[in-house]
């Protein structure tokens, strides 16, 4: 896929040739004052990116349920 970059004021000021551009199959990363603030992804690529992402953060032993257990858990878990 395809990457191009673009500030948040090139974006806000030539919107439809970005936006015909992802549906061209692209990936756009948006910019402000240099550093990168989002992503937009072609729709059919919005899964395979999230999954992508997320590789290597889960054991390979927990199932997403157990995952989910675990953090909640933590998070709630009160410290007396």
């Amino acid at each position: 896929m395809l990457t191009t970059t673009a500030t948040a004021t090139e974006m806000q000021n030539n919107f439809g040739h970005y936006l015909k551009m992802v549906q061209e199959g692209q990936q756009i990363i948006i910019t402000r004052n240099g550093r990168e603030v989002a992503r937009v992804v072609p729709r059919e690529h919005t899964e395979s990116y999230l999954t992508d992402s997320l590789t290597g953060i889960l054991r390979e032993e927990l199932s997403w349920e157990d995952a989910r257990k675990e953090r909640i858990s933590a998070k709630y878990e009160t410290h007396a």
